[in-house]
């Protein structure tokens, strides 16, 4: 699928770091958000995404450059050479990465940005009373540490 068929897919503003790797930005101190990664983690033996937690240096330094808000805490974000994607286009998106059979969620592209994105914002609003919080963010294990960023 070219870029032009993604159009949840934004493009990275000028300056922005393009990298070998996919990013994963994500909420370091969801317990939700944490279950994902360490779910991802396993599945992508090869380490094709990396990961860094929004409110850390990187991630903070990352939205910047992409010209996002660095206080929204709401959302998933992957960056991707020169795509950003956010909420579920970017969930949508790891899948795909993982291969098959979790790029089967490249069906979801079916279904309108505004209906995912509004299921999206359900869970994300109420991630903490349903999944908890940690106090600080995840400190990954030492065998997966070179592809955590932050």
């Amino acid at each position: 699928m070219d870029a032009d068929d993604r159009p949840e897919a934004t493009a990275v503003t000028e300056g922005a770091p393009v990298d070998d790797h996919p990013v994963l930005l994500f909420d370091g101190v969801c317990n939700l958000c944490n279950r994902t990664v360490q779910f991802v983690v396993p599945r992508d033996p090869t380490g094709i995404v990396r990961f860094a937690p929004l409110q850390s240096e990187v991630g903070t330094e990352l939205l910047e450059r992409v010209g996002l808000p660095t206080d929204e805490m709401e959302s998933v974000v992957l960056v991707e050479g020169d795509e950003v994607y956010r909420k579920s286009a970017a969930a949508i998106r790891v899948a795909e990465l993982l291969g098959w059979p979790y790029s089967l969620a490249s069906v979801g592209r079916l279904v309108p940005d505004g209906l995912r994105d509004a299921a999206y914002d359900v869970v994300a609003e109420n991630r903490y009373d349903w999944f908890g919080r940690k106090d600080q963010c995840m400190v990954p294990d030492d065998d997966v540490s070179d592809r955590f960023l932050g």
